[in-house]
């Protein structure tokens, strides 16, 4: 198996159930056995089978394991899937959901990051990283409902972000002191311990950020009614939702979610590094909604 640095592992004679179990076993022939008809991804109920070519078979069950059929050497390769896809996966059996985006604590509540790969989710969360603010969550974000009010609050993943060579360039970060991601050599992994907050907080706000808009930054608030989809289409692996019957769930998981969050739209110009000016935005909002 892949070392997983990010993650606290139970001794074996701790007496400790483990919240998740990580095992490496052969699923070749259950994975032959599978009719795939949505490309690489299989899902029985609270099963999920994917293959990666040349990379691995991955096995997710019942939102409390993951078997991992290896077909490379490369563990840094296994462990992006293991981190990703299969901790998306296992949320969505737990009925806990996952946020495509980064998750920043700010004055003691949660605020979400979304957007579409490549958006600058990560980026500004490590602008406002540098202003004193910690991070819950960085790719997958897991919100569920608690309290007798079931208010939605997000569970901190683990110290790590995830930024391109451009971004650090613009923070004056040194990349040689980073791990590149397996495949894309212009992205690192960055450890982030010290700006890092471990206890879940209560989600208050959404910010989706996209690129475009007149030239210049602009956010404005996104009505109660177009907030449901604006939550799906950023829903980790989202298409699995069908597959696994949680269409019903999700609707009413998020129908809850709308009245206690408010909701941005972020617009970034594509041209220009305007992470500080959308920054100041951000806080000023928040500060203002608060």
């Amino acid at each position: 198996m892949p070392e997983l640095p990010e993650w606290p592992v139970s001794a074996a004679d701790s007496g400790d159930k483990a919240d998740i179990e990580i095992t490496v076993s052969d699923l070749t022939e259950l994975w032959e056995k599978q009719e795939v008809k949505d490309g690489i991804f299989k899902a029985d109920g609270q099963m999920v089978i994917f293959q990666i070519p040349d990379v691995a078979i991955f096995c997710i069950r019942e939102g409390s394991s993951i078997t991992v059929s290896p077909m490379t050497e490369d563990r840094d390769q296994i462990r992006l899937y293991v981190l990703g896809s299969c901790m998306g996966v296992l949320l969505l059996q737990r009925k806990i959901l996952p946020l495509h985006g980064s998750a920043i604590a700010i004055d003691g509540k949660a605020y979400a990051f979304v957007g579409e790969s490549g958006a600058g989710k990560s980026t500004l969360a490590s602008a406002l990283l540098r202003q004193g603010h910690r991070l819950l969550s960085d790719d997958v974000i897991a919100v569920s409902l608690q309290t007798e009010q079931e208010l939605p609050y997000v569970t901190p993943s683990f110290p790590q972000q995830k930024l391109w060579q451009e971004s650090l360039d613009h923070f004056g970060m040194d990349s040689s002191g980073y791990r590149p991601i397996y495949q894309r050599e212009t992205k690192f992994s960055v450890p982030v311990v010290s700006d890092y907050f471990p206890d879940p907080l209560p989600l208050a706000g959404l910010f989706e950020l996209v690129k475009g808009g007149d030239g210049k930054p602009g956010l404005r608030s996104i009505p109660k009614l177009e907030s449901l989809p604006v939550l799906y289409r950023h829903t980790f692996r989202n298409f699995l939702v069908n597959h696994l019957d949680l269409t019903g769930w999700h609707l009413g998981m998020t129908a809850k979610l709308v009245p206690s969050l408010s909701i941005y739209r972020i617009f970034r110009p594509e041209t220009e590094f305007t992470v500080p000016e959308l920054t100041a935005l951000i806080l000023t909002t928040i500060k203002k909604g608060g």
